[in-house]
């Protein structure tokens, strides 16, 4: 970024790197910001490892920002989603496009591209980090490299405050971390007259039944399992209870297998991954969370500006914005039971529902992804002050 002199002041160039572009909270939040980015002063790409992990590369297209594939399997993007990992000469084209593109700043999102920055590229690039997990969860040889390299970042970033405490304060840069809550983006759809039975109808589901949502990929730390668990203990008191799965992932066969057990037939919905996920959120009653471990869940940021009531679990940063009774129910993980009554007392009492989806809606406008991307730009500025 040279200045010419009595020229117009050259954009900062920002590289985000990530794992993949799949159809999740942390990949979905790049795309949130894309659409809010201040043009005139920055310019963004992005660049991912994970060739099959592609589904948000067109939102982020139709946002003006283009996007670099790390990944190279020599063979197709299924081959390499069968071998379960990428090839490993993913970090030598990171370090060539950052020398090729001229970046300003390389702002990495989760640890393993995190290490390969840090490690790899020249000193003359400024590093900014953006946190979306507690450090504990992570794997020890990830958090081993993580914690290695961290005070080569400049500047770090949490989605929450309960992430932001799990960061070792010795491995931190000077600067130290600052929480942003990134927010939703809807999208431009907002739920009008019609959007329930429009949305019903999407998913050819009872109009009258209560049905509750959860919008999570298959994988252990979102614990679907739990929540089939709570689901069949509903429907002792809720026969006609409908739940709907929105998401894919590896535990989706066991997932499916316990569905269609006598105890669940027939009251389980499986959509597999959806776009259009804003457009189907007003089909619900209530929206549900039972992870054993998270961050900050765009979906649950999502689900709320929609004006859903929510249950969720006391994990990561969820309670940072869903109080107990007011929003809607925060229950223990791991505990069906406790979850399973939180789901009851929804189910018997659309009022206390309607109250919940109110409260929901105007604890969500202080959710302010532009407002987030601000910040994300004040700390650029800052860091290359600096």
């Amino acid at each position: 970024m040279t200045a010419r002199v009595g020229g117009p002041v050259p954009k900062v160039r920002v590289l985000w790197l990530t794992k993949g572009l799949g159809r999740g909270g942390a990949e979905q939040l790049l795309v949130n910001c894309a659409r809010h980015v201040d043009t005139e002063r920055f310019e963004v790409e992005v660049a991912y490892v994970l060739p099959w992990k592609d589904a948000l590369v067109p939102a982020l297209r139709a946002a003006g920002v283009m996007v670099h594939c790390l990944g190279d399997t020599g063979g197709s993007a299924a081959d390499a989603e069968g071998a379960g990992r990428a090839d490993r000469t993913w970090p030598l084209r990171l370090r060539r496009l950052v020398s090729a593109r001229g970046y300003d700043i390389v702002h990495t999102h989760m640890p393993v591209p995190a290490v390969a920055a840090r490690t790899l590229i020249r000193r003359g690039v400024t590093l900014v980090h953006t946190e979306h997990n507690l450090w504990h969860r992570y794997r020890t040889p990830t958090r081993l490299a993580n914690a290695w390299t961290y005070r080569r970042n400049s500047a770090v970033v949490a989605v929450s405050q309960a992430v932001a405490d799990t960061i070792a304060p010795s491995r931190l840069p000077v600067s130290g971390v600052r929480v942003v809550y990134h927010g939703p983006d809807l999208g431009g759809v907002v739920p009008g007259a019609g959007a329930r039975e429009r949305a019903r109808r999407l998913l050819d589901l009872d109009p009258d039944a209560f049905t509750y949502a959860v919008v999570a990929n298959f994988t252990p730390k979102k614990d679907h399992a739990g929540i089939l668990d709570a689901h069949a203990l509903l429907r002792a008191a809720e026969p006609g209870a409908r739940l709907v799965l929105i998401g894919l992932g590896p535990l989706e066969a066991e997932l499916r297998e316990r569905a269609a057990r006598p105890d669940l037939s027939g009251s389980v919905v499986f959509t597999g991954s959806r776009g259009d996920v804003p457009e189907l959120l007003p089909a619900f009653d209530l929206f549900v969370l039972g992870s054993r471990q998270e961050g900050l869940p765009v979906a649950l940021m999502e689900a709320m500006a929609t004006g859903l009531g929510v249950v969720v679990t006391r994990v990561g940063g969820m309670p940072e914005i869903v109080t107990d009774g007011v929003e809607g129910r925060v229950v223990p993980p791991g505990d069906p039971g406790a979850l399973a009554a939180a789901l009851a007392q929804a189910a018997a009492d659309p009022a206390r529902r309607r109250a919940w989806g109110k409260a929901a809606r105007l604890r969500a406008e202080t959710f302010d992804v532009a407002g987030a991307q601000r910040r994300i730009e004040d700390v650029y500025r800052e860091v290359l002050a600096r």
